[in-house]
């Protein structure tokens, strides 16, 4: 059973940090692509970032370039978005995906809420 579960959001102010984390099982983590995307109120989907297997290359949207940075530890099927100066439009429920070939797994998402 192949399950993803973000977790790490929360409320935080402006300007601040927040980590998140996806926790993966029930495929080969490392043979994986993993990608972050998010949705903010009233919005639709928007993909946001991506790291390749090995952590070979990262990408990210122009909206959060600079500010954010996707990183994985294999050994603990984790994935990771560090994310700092955080803005009131960053406010979204982050949703981590696996693309395994023949299907794309979702986690359920967790909340930012970015507000003073």
């Amino acid at each position: 059973q192949v399950q993803l579960v973000e977790s790490g959001g929360g409320l935080v102010q402006p300007g601040g940090s927040l980590r998140l984390s996806c926790a993966a099982s029930g495929f080969t983590f490392s043979n994986v692509a993993l990608s972050w995307l998010r949705q903010g109120p009233g919005k639709g989907l928007e993909w946001i970032s991506e790291i390749l297997t090995g952590s070979a290359s990262t990408y990210y949207a122009d909206s959060v370039k600079g500010r954010f940075t996707i990183s994985r530890d294999d050994a603990k099927n984790t994935m990771y978005l560090q994310m700092s100066s955080l803005k009131p439009e960053d406010t979204a429920a982050y949703y981590c995906k696996a693309d395994l070939g023949y299907n794309t797994y979702w986690g359920q998402g967790t909340q930012v809420t970015v507000s003073s």
